[in-house]
This record gives C-alpha cells, structure tokens and sequence, in this order.
C-alpha cells in the first residue's frame, strides 16, 4: 500500500514537472530556437541571455536553411520550436505564404535600414545579409597555371573544367540566391543555357553549402579550387587562420550583376507558448553585442548599422560592383519553376 501511494505521489510529480515545461508563459524556462546547420553564436552572449531571463535556449538545427525552411512549413501546425532563425529572402515568401510565422515588430527595428526590411515586414526580423558568389583556392589556381575567372562565362570555358563546386538550388539557400542570380544576369532565355554549358564542363553540385564549402573545396582537401560560397569568406579564413597570416588564402569573383545579396531573418513561430521569450529572443539579436559576434561567428554582416564589423571584411570582402536584381515578387512567382527547370537542365 506504502508503495503504491509513494508511486502514485512520484507521477503526479513527473506529471506536474511535465506540465510546467509544456504550459504557457507562466513557468517556462526552455526556448527552442530552429535554426540552419551554420547557426553560431559566442556562448557567453547565449548565456547572459539564459540569465537575464531565467531561461535556456536549445538550438535545433535542421539542415540547410532551404531544407529548414521546408520543415517549418510541414510541420507548421505542430512546431517544434518557439523562434526560427534563418530563412532568407529566397525561401521567405514560401514560409510567409504558408503563415508559419507569429506577426511581431521589434522596437529595434527601427534602427535597420529600410532596405533590409522591406519583404515579411511585421512577421519576421532581418538579422545579417551577405553576398553569394564564387570563391577561389588562390594556390591551387596558381598550381594549375590557370589565371583566375573575372566573369561568369569564363567558368564555363574548357579552362576551367571540372573546377567547379556549386549548391542544388532545392535544398540550398545560396544556391537558390545564385540560381536566381544567372536569370538576372543572362535573363530568362539565356539562363539555362549557362548551366548547360557548365554541366557540360564538369560542373559539381552538392546538397548544402557545408558540403560544397568543407568537403569539396581544394583548400579542405577537395578537388574543386572554386566554390560557390560567400564574399566573406575570404575575409573569414584570414581572421581564423592558423597560423595567423596577413593575407586571404581565397578571393572573390565578383562579376557585375552576378552577386546576389542574401538576407536572414528571424521570426516567432506561430502556436508557440512562449511568445514573450520569443520576442525577448528577437530583440537579442538585434543587440549590438549580437550583431558585433555574427560577423566572426557566421561570416557575414549585421543589419544594426551601430555594430562594427572586422577589418578583413573591408580588406578582403568588398563588394562594390552592381548586385543581381530579382524582387522579391519574382523570386515568389519563379522560384520553384526556376528550380524544376534547373533540376532538368543540370540532373538530368
């Protein structure tokens, strides 16, 4: 008897610790944060979040930030986070559409340019941008004796064979950015015709930028010496070079209206229980701490023109030349017909 009346006093205490961490604001201290596979943050500035506001944050890393986006929408009725942070505006009007996201406008807000925040405004937040463009070994170049691309149809010459590494644009962000970078650049009756051309010359694709970046990339240990990546990336392996050097190991083909500027957002997702932790989580990072961290943690730039970015991104990661121009209406209305038109033209 003793024991069944201390067994059914230890369920009502599991039941009651369950119900606490499955309620409503009142009493929650988890928040699960859905983001891409190449989410970083410094853990200390995580931390001083968890303490400020008595909580624990859990990352849910869930692929690339196209497959993410896709598990957001499928399982936009049953979440499995409160926050998502990572859908760019490639991927953003799928999500918007398909309402995933909880309206909410940070007070920071106000403090990003309006250039960053004109699409899913009032929905999600604008938190970096980068460009996407192609990258290079600049040794493995100069030990092939081939002198470096300028222009988008030099990848595609003889010259360059099987050189080549680039993201599939249905489960990648920058690849998408990229795809969506050649309609504009060769418009919509040459795009194709590139890609065939770059099929033709050995053209690799991947799955991810992970792959694209740390597997196949000649300076990993790969066999391809470009890659398709970030204008900050040569900047990035000059920061975290070991040993320390004063030059970049890569450089940046950046072709006129051939770079594609990408933008990450963060929104609360809609059926979370945590709303106000949410919005606490948004507001952090768009904090000056945040966003001074994003640009050594992930390679790109903040959106909080008060954040300072480091001296290799003016050294090494310029961009000046004209940015592709696809709108936000277009990427929406074209976006999966680009991709099942690539996917023939490149896969099959």
């Amino acid at each position: 008897m003793h024991t069944r009346i201390a067994l059914l006093i230890g369920l009502i205490v599991v039941i009651g610790m369950l119900a606490t961490a499955c309620g409503g604001d009142e009493g929650q201290t988890t928040i699960t944060v859905v983001t891409h596979d190449s989410f970083q943050l410094t853990e200390d500035l995580i931390r001083e979040f968890e303490e400020e506001h008595n909580a624990t944050v859990k990352l849910l890393p869930k692929g690339d930030a196209g497959s993410m986006t896709t598990s957001l929408v499928l399982t936009k009725d049953r979440p499995e986070g409160d926050v998502a942070f990572g859908v760019d505006n490639t991927f953003l009007s799928r999500a918007l559409d398909a309402g995933v996201f909880e309206a909410y406008e940070s007070p920071l807000v106000g403090k990003i340019p309006a250039e960053f925040r004109a699409e899913g405004a009032g929905f999600v937040t604008p938190i970096d941008y980068g460009y996407v463009n192609f990258n290079y070994d600049i040794a493995a170049l100069k030990a092939k004796g081939v002198e470096p691309p300028k222009t988008l149809e030099d990848l595609a010459t003889a010259k360059y064979r099987g050189m080549t590494v680039v993201e599939n644009p249905a489960s990648s962000s920058p690849g998408l950015a990229f795809l969506a970078a050649t309609v504009a650049y060769f418009g919509e009756a040459g795009y194709l015709d590139w890609w065939r051309a770059m099929r033709a010359n050995g053209l690799v694709v991947v799955d991810g930028w992970e792959t694209a970046y740390y597997t196949n990339f000649s300076l990993q240990g790969g066999e391809q010496p470009i890659v398709l990546s970030y204008a900050t990336s040569p900047a990035f392996e000059q920061i975290f070079a070991d040993p320390p050097r004063e030059d970049s190991p890569t450089a940046n083909i950046l072709p006129p209206k051939g770079v594609f500027r990408q933008i990450e957002y963060a929104g609360i997702l809609k059926g979370t229980k945590k709303q106000d932790l949410a919005r606490k989580f948004i507001d952090f990072l768009l904090s000056v701490p945040v966003q001074e961290d994003i640009p050594g943690q992930m390679a790109v730039y903040p959106v909080n023109p008060e954040a300072k970015v480091p001296e290799a991104f003016s050294r090494f990661s310029e961009v000046t030349v004209p940015l592709a121009e696809v709108s936000a209406a277009d990427m929406a209305a074209n976006r999966q017909k680009w991709i099942d038109d690539w996917t023939k033209a490149v896969l099959r």
